[in-house]
């Protein structure tokens, strides 16, 4: 259904600034739900930020007012803006995607990851 291509990880230093970016490989306009989630080392993958086909966003508490999420539909790309970043951010970034009419074994996909390192 789609192949999803994340970029934009590194280091950074405690404070910093990184913005993710997440290239699906078909159009996007309509997908219900895209979004991040990440996972650090010995925990569980938790959600970051999704927004909807319509543009509404949700957050996770610990990243509400510092990180941003966005999509583009002409470049079929979702973007997260991470700003005053924590040595508690570092973890893998994962993008997907929901669309539950492509069916209950279809619907959902995951990136590769990228990588986000804050440094103390």
């Amino acid at each position: 259904q789609v192949q999803l291509v994340e970029s934009g990880g590194g280091l950074v230093q405690t404070g910093g600034s990184l913005r993710l970016s997440c290239a699906a490989s078909r159009s996007i306009f309509n997908i219900d739900y895209m979004g991040w989630y990440r996972q650090a080392p010995g925990l569980q993958r938790e959600l970051v930020a999704t927004i909807t086909s319509d543009e509404n966003t949700n957050y996770a508490d610990f990243v509400k007012g510092r990180f941003t999420i966005s999509r583009d539909n002409a470049k079929n790309t979702v973007y997260l803006q991470m700003n005053s970043l924590k040595p508690e951010d570092t973890a893998v970034y994962y993008c997907y995607v929901n669309k539950p009419a492509w069916g209950p074994n279809l619907a959902f996909h995951w990136g590769q990851g990228t990588q986000v390192t804050v440094s103390s």
